[in-house]
Formats: structure tokens, sequence, C-alpha cells
């Protein structure tokens, strides 16, 4: 039987020497490369299975906010809610008798037309939480007490609406601001806190209708200009 036996040589100085710069200068670099390897394994595999990667959307927007001209009223049921091209039709439609109404009663038919936009926006069929009806949202009883027969119906709607609304224009001795009050608030509220409620709801009414206001108003103006 014959055993072999291996003789391992140890390395001289001068081949120590050779190796220790490499254990010591490139061995934790290796290393180091290696780690980052493994933590960018998986996104790396991601990329390959087609994944995209997650971009953070920037926490401020340079869109600038779209007007406050074309809102609904909040108290208003519209259902879908019409286009705005399609308001745009339905105001064009109700326009001759809107201002017949307004001069029969000596109303600018411009404020007439932002009452309705703040009220209805121009839906016939529009009915409030609250039971009001039509396109200047008439209720019930001041619909009745106004010889309104049909709510729904536009002509009667408005004649009624611009009727009840210029007898508050002269019950307030010609204050628009509280006419519009009252029409929101009813006519006691207003005289209980002898002028504009501390409502929320109505202050915003108010500014509301005096913004459809100036834009029918300078809609019109626009138009003459043109003849």
């Amino acid at each position: 039987m014959i055993i072999a036996v291996i003789r391992i040589r140890r390395p001289s100085m001068d081949e120590e020497l050779s190796i220790n710069p490499f254990i010591t200068i490139l061995a934790p670099k290796i290393i180091v490369a290696a780690v980052i390897f493994f933590l960018l394994a998986p996104g790396i595999n991601g990329s390959r299975n087609g994944s995209k990667p997650v971009i953070d959307k920037p926490l401020i927007s340079n869109a600038k906010p779209s007007p406050p001209l074309i809102e609904k009223h909040s108290d208003t049921i519209h259902g879908n809610g019409p286009k705005t091209a399609h308001n745009d039709k339905r105001e064009r439609s109700f326009h001759l008798i809107i201002v017949q109404a307004a001069h029969s009663h000596q109303v600018d038919p411009a404020l007439i037309k932002a009452i309705i936009k703040a009220e209805s926006s121009y839906n016939p069929k529009a009915i409030s939480k609250r039971g009001a009806k039509g396109l200047m949202q008439l209720m019930p009883g001041t619909a009745k007490a106004l010889g309104v027969e049909d709510s729904f119906n536009p002509e009667q709607n408005i004649n009624g609406g611009v009727r009840y609304f210029k007898n508050l224009v002269n019950q307030f001795n010609g204050d628009v601001k509280l006419a519009l009050a009252a029409y929101n608030a009813g006519s006691r509220t207003v005289r209980k806190y002898r002028g504009v409620p501390p409502y929320k709801a109505t202050k915003y009414y108010i500014k509301k209708v005096f913004q459809y206001y100036h834009f029918y108003k300078n809609q019109s103006e626009r138009k003459m200009d043109r003849v």
C-alpha cells in the first residue's frame, strides 16, 4: 500500500508581498460591487419583466384653476347635468322669454339670467332638496301665490320668478343684494337679521349671482358692439 504525502509549500516573503496589495485594496471593492449588484437585482429583473418604474407626481401643479363662472347650485338636483355647450343652447332657447319678462317688470335681463344660472343651471326640470322647482326654483307655496300652475313650464316659471324677485326688490327699497338674500333665504330671515343673513350658503349665492350677472352683462355689451 502506497501512501502519497502532499507537501504544501508556504509562499515566500516576496510572494506574500505581491498578494497583500490585492487583498487589502481590490478585495473590499469587489465585495462592495457584489453587494450593490444584489441590491439592484430586483429592480433589474422588474424592468426585464416589463414592469414600469414608479414616477412620483409633483406636489405643486402649474395648471391654472378653472374660472368659477360655470358652477352648479349645490341645493339643486341636476342628474347627470348638461354639458356647457348644451347649457349655451338652453340659454338661447329661453332668451326671448327672459327678455320679455324682465322688460315687463323693469328688471335687467342679465340679472334674471344670472339668477336662473345660479338656481337651476338652465334645467327646466330641476328639483331642489327642499322642493323648489323649475328654472327659477319656485317653492310650491310661492308658485301658487304667483298663479303659476306648472312650475316646469319655462314661460310660467320665468314670469312668476321675475315677478316675485321684483316684489322683493321693491320690498327692500331697491337693494338688489337684500332681494337676492331674500330670494335665497326668505324675506322674513332678512328682516330678522336686518340685512344679509350670516349664512355661508346665502353669502355664496349672492356672490355667485353677481359673478354670473357681470358675465351676462359683458356678453350682452359685446353683442351690442357687434351690431
